[in-house]
Parts: C-alpha cells; sequence; structure tokens
C-alpha cells in the first residue's frame, strides 16, 4: 500500500514538473538525445558489471560464482530495488536468493554484505566530494546550501563510525538480538550466531583479502565512474558541445544523493526530475535539463528493469537446487 501511495505521489510531481518545463521542450530535448540513449542503457549495463566483478572479488575462497551470474543477479537485486519502496531492504537478498543454485547462500551473503558496505562508503565519499565542489564554485540558495553542507557532515560522520566499528568490532546487532532471544530455546538463537559470525566476516575482511582490495575499489570507483560518463554523454548529446567534467561530476553525485535520500520512491519518480532540475538550474542549464536528464535516466532504468523481469521469470521457471557450503 505503501508503495502505490509514493508512486501515485511521484507520478503527480513527475506530471507537474512536466507541465510547468513544458511538454513540447522535454518531448524535443529527449528527441535530441535520440538513439544516444541506446549507449546510455549500454553504460547502465556496465555500471552492474563493476557491482558484480566486486561482489565476486568479495567472496571468500574456494567459493566462487559466474561472472554472468552475478551480473544477472545484480539486474534482478536492482529491478527489485526500484520497484518497491522498500528498496535495499529486498533488493540485495534477492541478488543472493537469485545465485542460491550456484554458490552457497552463507558465503554468498557475506560477500554481498562486504561489497554494500564498500560501496556505501564509496557512495558517501562521491556525494561529499560533489558537494564541496558545489559549495566552492557556485552560489547557492540557502536550503540547498545546507543540504550541502549536511551531506558533507554526515559522510564524516559514516567514515568516523566505519572506523571505529573496524577498531572495536562490536557484535551490534548480533548482541541487540540476543537481548531479544536470550535463551537457546528461543528460534532467534540461531540467527543470532549467525549474524555474529557475519559481524565477524565484514571486520576482518581487509586483513583477509588485502590483495584483492585494490581490485574492489578500482570496480566500485568505475561504478561511479561511469555514473559520470553517463550525465557527459547526455549532456553532449543535448547541446552538441562537450560540457564540463565538474558539471557532469556534481551532476552524477546529486543523483547518488537523490537515490539515497528517496530510495523508498518507486524508480525515484517525481523526484528524481525535480530534484535534478533543481540542481541544473544552480549550474546555469536551465530546469528543462534536469527534467530531461531524469526521464533519460528513467528510461534506462526501464530498460533494465524489463531485462530484470525477465530473468526473474526464467529463474521461478527453472528449477534450482540449493547449493551448501560442503558442496563447493
Amino acid at each position: 500500500m505503501t508503495g502505490l501511495v509514493t508512486a501515485a505521489l511521484g507520478l503527480a510531481l513527475l506530471a507537474w514538473v512536466v507541465e510547468y518545463v513544458g511538454v513540447a521542450q522535454i518531448a524535443a530535448d529527449f528527441r535530441q538525445v535520440g538513439w544516444g540513449l541506446l549507449a546510455i542503457v549500454a553504460i547502465g549495463g556496465a555500471r552492474f558489471l563493476m557491482r558484480a566483478i566486486a561482489w565476486r572479488l568479495c567472496l571468500d575462497p574456494p567459493h566462487r560464482l559466474a561472472l554472468l551470474d552475478a551480473f544477472s543477479a545484480v539486474i534482478c537485486g536492482d529491478t527489485i530495488g526500484n520497484l518497491t519502496p522498500l528498496g535495499p531492504l529486498v533488493g540485495e537478498p534477492a541478488k543472493a536468493a537469485f545465485v542460491r543454485g550456484r554458490v552457497a547462500l552463507g558465503p554468498a551473503v557475506t560477500a554481498l554484505a562486504v561489497e554494500n558496505v564498500l560501496y556505501t562508503l564509496s557512495a558517501a565519499g562521491m556525494i561529499a566530494a560533489g558537494m564541496v565542489a558545489l559549495l566552492f564554485r557556485f552560489e547557492l540558495p540557502a536550503a540547498m546550501r545546507d543540504v550541502g553542507e549536511l551531506a558533507i557532515a554526515a559522510t564524516l560522520v559514516l567514515f568516523a563510525v566505519a572506523l571505529w566499528l573496524v577498531w572495536r568490532q562490536p557484535a551490534l546487532i548480533s548482541r541487540a538480538l540476543g537481548v531479544v532471544s536470550p535463551t537457546r530455546a528461543s528460534p532467534l538463537h540461531r540467527h543470532t550466531v549467525r549474524v555474529r559470525d557475519l559481524e565477524q566476516q565484514i571486520y576482518t575482511f581487509a586483513s583477509r583479502h588485502r590483495t584483492a582490495l585494490p581490485a574492489i575499489a578500482s570496480a566500485e570507483a568505475g561504478f561511479h565512474a561511469l555514473g559520470v560518463a553517463e550525465i557527459y554523454l547526455t549532456l553532449w548529446l543535448l547541446y552538441g558541445t562537450a560540457p564540463s567534467l565538474l558539471t557532469a561530476f556534481i551532476l552524477e553525485t546529486t543523483n547518488r544523493l537523490i537515490t539515497v535520500v528517496f530510495k523508498f520512491v518507486p524508480l525515484r519518480l517525481g523526484v528524481d526530475e525535480a530534484a535534478t532540475a533543481l540542481f541544473t538550474q544552480v549550474l546555469g542549464l536551465g530546469a528543462n535539463t534536469g527534467v530531461t536528464l531524469g526521464i533519460v535516466r528513467k528510461a534506462r532504468v526501464l530498460a533494465w528493469t524489463i531485462v530484470g523481469g525477465i530473468l526473474l521469470t526464467r529463474e521461478g521457471l527453472v528449477p534450482r537446487t540449493e547449493v551448501t557450503e560442503g558442496q563447493q
């Protein structure tokens, strides 16, 4: 029910933004992008590939996952996350469930949790860098300046907490579950042990995979670099001239921020277009550019959502035997 309400509100906001900017103007901009949309969709697929590579690198030997399987799982997880208000809470576990017939569930979930931690830190750093550039290079309205400063502060807090967690290695989640289920007879006790093991695996990952960390960091950086390339290409197609790399970088960081804040809105309907339009106005590109960027991004997301739907349907029709840790 919540998803339907947020989707309806998002559609209403999208309709208002399109009407405000002008249907004819947006249609003309979209036609300007033309067949370049195929390249934008391809870049979106390359970004999924970067996350899939990072996930595979986070697996503990001897467990292995084929790149194609990881790639398909990432697409399916993104599809489910985009279509539901719970976002990553259902999208991320869906990735592990998708590969249950190829790799044991425990190692897959552990690797996925580690990759998500590393992705979150990289995304936070990306957002902070973009907000710093925005604050120092442009005159911002007071409200937008406050958002930028808050994003930077939140990133600093996130990194401080991450360092503290790695140093102290507290059993926060498992300890909380232990309070809820203090006896061994409790059904939650078994999950408490598993969660504690997962926490320990995350804390010790860097020390166990020192040689893999540069490759994982490169994959996460590649994901963000391809996001900048997508914005850069879209602006180039719209204006016929190469835009500033800084402009593309700032717009991609704002896109990350919008995604984080409004992940609960299915497909970020309306909020993506409206929020991007606010930033493109500040950058001197006009509100119509922001709305067009949001709609082009939506077209790319929908294209991969269709692919994800096909993969999920195929997976549901083909029975899979879950792989156990002893089988690998």
